[in-house]
């Protein structure tokens, strides 16, 4: 019996140019991989030179123990987000599988493209805070694995607004962007 993937794609063009993105990549059957100062400052390393190679902005990410937040932008007509994580997950999971025998990733990952009304700061301390949220932290400027490979980050102060990623707008009916909501 042949196993038969969803394709969860939108067309190739979508993913083109100078564009925004909220990317989320999860550790394979969500094991908590992401935990060693070590692997994640590789990992790091690995997605601070593709992301000059391949001309993204990285401007914020955070990696969570079993999956890893992006928010980022396409600098040129050339960047291509799908070419740009599947390098980093290969990278990755090359010197992973070499040191442990098997992949970290899942075989897809979720990515969402930004709209006018998705304010980009709001993205951002939406994955800055996921730490505190999930009780990792209390402040998200003391978790030692998220931050910005393009502004710095750790001099601004949480944006008054409150963005929702729309797969949990689909289970609450929000319509994503919340004026006025402030972070806990």
């Amino acid at each position: 019996m042949s196993l038969t993937r969803k394709n969860i794609r939108l067309p190739l063009n979508n993913y083109s140019g100078k564009r925004l993105y909220f990317v989320t990549i999860c550790c394979q059957d969500r094991q908590t991989l992401l935990r060693d100062g070590t692997t994640v400052s590789r990992m790091l390393a690995i997605l601070r030179d593709l992301s000059s190679r391949h001309e993204f902005a990285v401007h914020a990410y955070c990696f969570m123990p079993d999956h890893l937040h992006l928010l980022c932008e396409g600098l040129s007509h050339g960047s291509r987000l799908l070419h740009f994580v599947s390098r980093f997950k290969q990278h990755t999971g090359f010197e992973h599988r070499r040191k442990l025998g098997a992949s970290p990733w899942q075989f897809k990952f979720y990515d969402h493209i930004l709209r006018r009304a998705d304010a980009m700061e709001d993205v951002a301390w939406y994955i800055w805070m996921n730490p505190v949220r999930t009780g990792l932290c209390n402040n998200p400027k003391d978790f030692p694995f998220s931050g910005s490979l393009a502004v710095p980050w750790e001099e601004r102060q949480p944006s008054a607004g409150h963005w929702t990623p729309p797969w949990q707008n689909r289970k609450t009916g929000d319509a994503g962007l919340k004026p006025g909501a402030t972070h806990a």
